[in-house]
């Protein structure tokens, strides 16, 4: 049965999408991928300004300022290709980002910028003053990562090659606060491989509210075992990439915290003892550091947690001692997803979320711990604090209250009553907040709807459009596409699951059983049924609708904005539920008239790729093919923050792993099987894919394959992505497409 509530957009979109009932102009991968004939256009960052109607964008080495609500230019505030009064000899009139200080009278100007891993990368920074109309270099050495000012603008802070430094401007001196980093041992002020992949933290070092203290992390990974990557250069040997990688229950970085003191120039370390005595007797030992932070009160806020990550501390440090107490402590039964802490400015206490009542709600503690208020409440999920406006005493936040795929902006009062929805429709609504709160930019689509943006003033009124995207709207209907429809079924242990369809209407299609491509991901927390613009897949899913494909999507357990027990039940045994979810789905949708049960083919990446490979071959019966891009194909493979989040460590739950691992299945392959990845993923390593072709060819199974040189998780750069799409499409054709002879 489809969703009732979302029945009446259905039609809507069949007459907004009617055109496909007259012709269907051909999609071609050439202009998803090679032409960009179909990318929807969004709006440049707005860096926001203090007075919170301003902000400022970078338009061709020039740092241009624009009022808000108009949209009017009202200066230019830094141009590369204009004399400035002095300027470093090493300054060469370009930059490719930049930050302002907290009084917006310096900016740091980033340039030569090179990634380094998903989130981090090193600059050559300058410093440009307004005032002086001058441009001074930050560090007349290697590249700098993190470049950032103190509160007072005076100093900047830095990291280079894992040691962390601060410049004082006025000064013209540079400070070198620690002396230990080396390559693949020791680094200060920066995290390490896995911290940035699994807890988004990259630069880790914050200043203090008064400029006096820089809290830092170091980590020691001198015992991390190494991974090895190769990358082909046409030269005769390749060149060997080697950084350290804990995989599961193998020795992590041991992190510590630390306090370094302008003034005295003297570092000591935090006590986090605090935390550490309360841990469970069966935990493996060891903790992490994945936030770090001060109140405005100038206390260091450290979070600690245990490495099964079902007990998470705040702790309070005292700077001049190093000696901390527990703020706030909780504990879960499965796991905690980390979450962030807003302090607020008056001191008066913060905001932080939890799922401790079964769903994800915003809670308000004073400062001694003592929760003052359950700002939101219900059998629904907040999904992202945007932020507190103390002024008003709002409390700004997305949601997914209406519908499990749908989100909408709401404020709630600070004692947690009269919560407003201040987002119009239906669809995914998210927002970027001025820092005064006056204002936000809201971006809103829906699976049929590429994505749109406005101008909102704090009430959700518009101020003026941003970007409707009329173009791509046009396209739509140029090219006869079709509406994506909701759709959900129980399965045969009572549980309802969620799904869209993509049904090809075309004459030559009435009445025929058609072949069906499934898509997955499934892993914990996410979503992919969502009433959200889908990019690039759309068109492609289009594209094989186009040519007679059902394209199908179901959000098995484990997935995201339900409560925590639907997403949590996959506790120690991750795809044991997700892949019966996705085979009851397949079942589901074989009985449908219009589908031919006998070829039903599913497609993942990553978390999606183990899937696919786990549903091909204990669907054997049920998926004729499947394609599986970078899986994972063993989770003791895997990294130690993430995969021991929700599995422990392998010795502590072999069977969960031995059960659920797709390399312990190669024997049951019965389908077509396309398996690929790139040979430079620092993500899911290629290993995952040589052991799983090392399975089956071990048991005689026949598969395709194809790896990505020099490519990374994402397998992008010269024609990488049309190369795939076009393997994929043509796999498609040849395994699923076709009818096996009787």
């Amino acid at each position: 049965m489809r969703l009732s509530l979302l029945r009446p957009l259905f039609y809507v979109c069949l007459f907004l999408f009617g055109s496909h009932l007259i012709a269907q102009k051909p999609i071609t991968l050439e202009a998803i991928w090679q032409k960009g004939t179909f990318n929807a256009k969004g709006v440049p960052g707005f860096n926001f300004q203090r007075d919170g109607v301003h902000f400022t964008r970078l338009n061709s080495g020039i740092i241009e300022q624009y009022d808000l609500r108009s949209g009017d230019k009202s200066g230019v505030l830094f141009d590369a290709a204009t004399p400035v009064a002095t300027a470093d000899p090493a300054w060469k009139s370009k930059f490719d980002g930049y930050t302002f200080s907290a009084d917006e009278s310096k900016f740091l100007l980033a340039t030569n910028t090179e990634q380094i891993y998903r989130w981090s990368s090193r600059s050559d920074y300058f410093v440009f003053e307004q005032k002086s109309q001058a441009i001074t270099r930050l560090h007349n050495g290697p590249k700098q990562r993190y470049a950032t000012f103190s509160p007072d603008g005076s100093k900047v802070a830095f990291v280079v090659e894992n040691d962390l430094y601060y410049r004082d401007l006025a000064a013209g001196k540079t400070i070198r606060v620690t002396t230990d980093g080396r390559t693949n041992a020791i680094i200060n002020g920066a995290s390490d491989w896995v911290y940035e992949e699994e807890f988004a933290l990259i630069r880790a070092f914050e200043w203090s509210p008064d400029g006096q203290h820089l809290a830092f992390l170091r980590f020691d990974e001198s015992e991390v075992p190494e991974f090895m990557m190769e990358r082909y250069q046409n030269e005769a040997y390749p060149v060997l990439d080697t950084f350290k990688y804990p995989k599961v229950g193998e020795k992590n970085s041991v992190v510590t915290a630390w306090l370094y003191d302008l003034s005295s120039a003297k570092t000591q370390r935090v006590d986090t003892q605090a935390a550490n005595q309360n841990q469970a007797a069966n935990d493996p030992g060891d903790y992490y550091l994945p936030r770090l932070a001060w109140t405005p009160a100038g206390q260091f806020c450290l979070t600690v947690m245990n490495r099964h990550q079902n007990q998470e501390h705040l702790l309070l440090c005292d700077p001049a001692t190093g000696k901390s107490t527990v703020l706030l402590a909780e504990k879960n039964k499965y796991y905690i997803d980390l979450q962030e802490v807003t302090f607020l400015n008056d001191g008066s206490g913060f905001i932080t979320q939890s799922e401790k009542g079964g769903f994800n709600h915003l809670y308000y503690y004073d400062m001694t711990g003592h929760q003052q208020a359950e700002l939101t409440t219900g059998d629904w999920d907040v999904t992202s604090l945007y932020g507190v406006d103390e002024k008003n005493g709002l409390v700004y936040f997305q949601a997914a209250r209406n519908n499990p795929m749908q989100r909408e902006v709401y404020s709630v009062n600070l004692n947690g009553k009269k919560r407003k929805q201040i987002s119009q429709g239906v669809g995914y609504q998210s927002a970027q907040f001025s820092r005064t709160f006056d204002h936000y930019i809201g971006t809103f689509s829906t699976q049929n709807a590429p994505p749109q943006y406005a101008v909102y003033d704090r009430t959700g009124k518009v101020v003026r459009q941003l970007e409707q995207n009329t173009e791509l709207q046009a396209k739509q209907k140029e090219y006869g596409t079709l509406p994506i429809e909701f759709f959900q079924f129980t399965t045969s242990e009572k549980v309802i699951l969620n799904g869209w369809m993509l049904q090809p209407t075309a004459p030559q299609y009435a009445g025929q059983q058609l072949p069906v491509l499934m898509f997955v991901y499934g892993g914990p927390g996410s979503q992919q049924v969502l009433d959200q613009w889908k990019g690039a897949n759309y068109w492609w899913f289009q594209m094989l609708a186009q040519q007679g494909y059902v394209v199908a999507c179901v959000d098995n357990r484990g997935t995201g904005a339900r409560g925590e027990e639907f997403k949590k039940m996959t506790y120690k045994q991750l795809g044991h539920y997700e892949v019966i979810d996705q085979i009851e789905a397949a079942k589901y949708l074989g009985n449908q008239p219009f589908v031919d049960k006998d070829r039903i083919g599913i497609f993942g990446w990553s978390y999606g790729g183990y899937m696919s490979t786990n549903c091909i071959l204990k669907g054997k019966d049920v998926f004729k093919s499947a394609i599986a891009v970078a899986p994972v194909t063993n989770w003791k493979w895997y990294d130690s923050i993430y995969t021991e989040r929700y599995m422990q460590t392998h010795a502590e739950n072999a069977d969960g792993y031995a059960q659920n691992s797709p390399t312990n299945y190669a024997d049951l392959l019965k389908g077509n099987y396309l398996l690929v990845h790139g040979l430079a993923d620092d993500n899911v390593h290629f290993q995952h894919t040589a052991e799983m072709a090392n399975r089956l060819i071990a048991e005689n199974k026949q598969f395709n394959t194809m790896i990505y040189p020099n490519r990374n998780h994402g397998i992008s750069g010269d024609n990488a992505r049309l190369h795939l799409y076009t393997l994929m499409t043509n796999f498609l054709q040849e395994k699923l497409a076709k009818k096996d002879k009787p």
